[in-house]
């Protein structure tokens, strides 16, 4: 019957979709690399090869690697286990594994580490042990063989403890990254065994052991970012007991959270690493209004540091903070300075006259307004500086910002872009030497004389201009590109240009005379921007095959589809017809009445069963089918009934008219 034959079809499939996965999954493309990812697996499957490179098992439901799983796979150089439920691994799993190089575990769930499973991996560079479920590193060292180890990445929410000897045998690192949330005991030297690590990330909770690995770390590591540092830092020295010189030159602080006392103490103590020269702060929350003591900063010495970097740090009353008055004595070494996305809407002018040695200062995404630009660009301020980048802020005069930009005389480049400029006046003043001017989206509808002739560099991209008729006699690069132009810019004007963007205009074409027989090095337009015609036309005839294709496709399944209706229906003792008002008035509705009702109806039989899923008024059921019409006037049907206590009864005579 009908449904023997659906049963077994849906068997079959799902016998025939486990077959082609296990298949499909040792089926490696030319490069040998084998990728298993996402397959629903519960082992390593069977029939690994000593071709493959690289195997990914990766999001599967693997809970145990057993010591022949691997065995013969003896040229694997990357093996991804990540992501699975691995609570066990066999001590010679990676045996025959001397020649890979990266190495994922992690993400599962495994309670514990054994330096045996490493103990053959002489060749492995990259090992990712984080997010199990392990809370130490065990009582020996895990990586005494791995003598070629680049990067290391290990600990997980609940990781509590590091011992001496945890790290011994690695004696560089490029990169060394511990999730140490729950970090609440170290002893102190467990890393001062690593010579040298160019990159630490350590993300930890308790400023106790923050202090403890700082001091561990000032011989070897370059740069240190702690990341979700919350607690009050200790008092004691961060350099006690330590001998020049230090290596550290960058500290980032990523998702910590400050007050106003953390910050002056943090300050102090890391003036004593005399090697710190690059300070970052990025997703970090202040709870403060800049009361730092000043007194305490400016009598612990000078800074060493030259690079400053705070990227999104949330001030929650920040037009409460104050001006920082007495910490200029500590900025006139600091080189660059960003403070973008923190909500800064001036400088004190007083505080910016102190940056003696600033060249470099961004303040892109900020709320920085022109009526205050007067107090943060003031008479002597910043007066090294050479690079300003004031993109995304509420700036609105054009006129006003060149005005306050000239008085930094040394000044090269700048970047106002995506500030709402809109109109541009005839005439401004900029700084005398300036070189680098971007304006790109800034709402403007044309470019004026305003512009300066001493450009080399002009971006205006991502405007409404409509022309260009600049005379720009030094430059060599403009941008031009997301606007309305109709023409190029002439090129008497720009005599020196070296390369021009016109992507996304309106261009038509180019002519000879446009370019006054200037020779063009190397053209970089899209085939739209170059074959307008020929693109629209190949895009029309692949449109075309495209539906052709889509209407063979729909024939053939059409006929398909067809085929299988009337078979099933040929072979089936009874057919069983449930009708709603919807299916009704349904495509398929029409092939399968339109061959079953002359096959059904003009036979004197039973052989079809009416179902109403909800009330039907014959009127609803099209006029081409007029013995179902007069059936369901003449003959008794089947009506699913709403009400629960009624399906009882419903399903008894159902039963009834199949046995029939």
């Amino acid at each position: 019957s009908w449904q023997v034959w659906t049963i077994y079809m849906i068997l079959a499939a799902n016998f025939s979709e486990e077959q082609a996965l296990k298949h499909a999954c040792l089926s490696c493309d030319a490069a040998l690399l084998c990728n298993c990812s996402s397959m629903g697996l519960d082992f390593i499957p069977p029939g690994l090869t000593a071709k493959i490179t690289a195997l990914n098992l990766s999001h599967n439901r693997i809970k145990h690697i057993q010591s022949k799983d691997l065995q013969q796979a003896v040229n694997l150089r990357v093996l991804l286990l990540q992501s699975n439920e691995i609570s066990s691994i066999d001590n010679d799993s990676f045996a025959s594994l001397g020649k890979l190089e990266l190495l994922d575990l992690s993400n599962n769930s495994l309670a514990f580490l054994s330096p045996v499973w490493f103990g053959h991996l002489v060749s492995l560079q990259h090992l990712r042990l984080q997010g199990n479920t392990y809370r130490d590193l065990g009582g020996s060292s895990l990586f005494s063989r791995l003598r070629n180890l680049s990067s290391l990445h290990l600990g997980n929410p609940g990781f509590s403890t590091i011992r001496q000897g945890s790290f011994e045998g690695i004696v560089v690192l490029d990169k060394l990254w511990i999730d140490g949330g729950d970090l609440g005991q170290y002893e102190p030297g467990s890393l001062k065994v690593i010579q040298k690590i160019n990159h630490m990330i350590i993300q930890l909770r308790n400023a106790k052991v923050f202090s403890a690995i700082v001091r561990d770390l000032l011989h070897s590591v370059t740069w240190l970012e702690v990341r979700e540092l919350k607690l009050e830092i200790e008092k004691k020295s961060l350099v006690q007991n330590s001998t020049l010189p230090f290596t550290l030159q960058k500290l980032t602080f990523k998702d910590a959270s400050f007050t106003d006392q953390y910050i002056s103490q943090l300050i102090v103590l890391l003036k004593e690493i005399t090697s710190l020269r690059e300070l970052e702060a990025i997703d970090c929350g202040l709870e403060g209004r800049g009361e730092w003591d000043t007194k305490a900063i400016a009598s612990s010495g000078k800074s060493f540091v030259e690079t400053v970097s705070i990227v999104n740090v949330m001030i929650q009353n920040f037009h409460l903070f104050i001006d920082l008055e007495g910490m200029e004595s500590q900025i006139n070494k600091v080189k660059r300075l960003t403070i973008a996305s923190s909500r800064v809407f001036m400088v004190p002018c007083n505080l910016a006259r102190n940056f003696s040695s600033l060249w470099y200062l961004d303040f892109h995404d900020n709320l920085l307004v022109n009526n205050r630009l007067n107090e943060t660009i003031c008479e002597a301020a910043w007066p090294s500086l050479q690079i300003l980048n004031l993109s995304r802020n509420s700036l609105k005069s054009l006129e006003e910002t060149a005005k306050y930009v000239t008085r930094l005389h040394k000044l090269i480049y700048l970047d106002i872009s995506q500030n709402k400029f809109a109109e541009i006046p005839d005439v401004c003043e900029w700084p005398k030497n300036l070189k680098h001017l971007n304006l790109s989206s800034t709402q403007m509808s044309k470019v004026t004389t305003c512009i300066p002739t001493t450009l080399e560099v002009l971006d205006v991209s991502a405007n409404n201009l409509r022309e260009f008729g600049l005379q720009l006699p030094f430059l060599k690069e403009l941008y031009l590109a997301k606007n309305q132009l109709k023409t190029l810019p002439g090129a008497a004007p720009i005599p020196n240009l070296v390369a021009m963007s016109v992507r996304r205009n309106k261009l038509n074409g180019f002519s000879r005379e446009e370019f006054e027989g200037t020779q063009v090095a190397a053209v970089h337009l899209s085939l739209l921007e170059c074959h307008r015609t020929l693109v629209v036309v190949l895009t029309c005839a692949l449109l075309l095959l495209l539906i052709l294709i889509v209407v063979a496709v729909g024939y053939k399944f059409h006929a398909w589809i067809v085929d299988n209706i009337i078979d099933s229906i040929e072979k089936s003792r009874k057919t069983l017809f449930v009708l709603s008002e919807h299916f009704v008035q349904s495509e398929w509705c029409k092939y399968e009445l339109d061959f079953s009702h002359f096959r059904l109806f003009d036979e004197n039989n039973d052989a079809a069963i009416l179902i109403l899923l909800e009330p039907i008024q014959s009127e609803a059921i099209p006029k081409r089918f007029c013995k179902l019409r007069k059936i369901m006037n003449t003959k008794t049907y089947l009506e699913w009934p709403p009400a629960e206590e009624r399906q009882a009864m419903f399903w008894e005579n159902l039963k009834g008219a199949l046995r029939s």
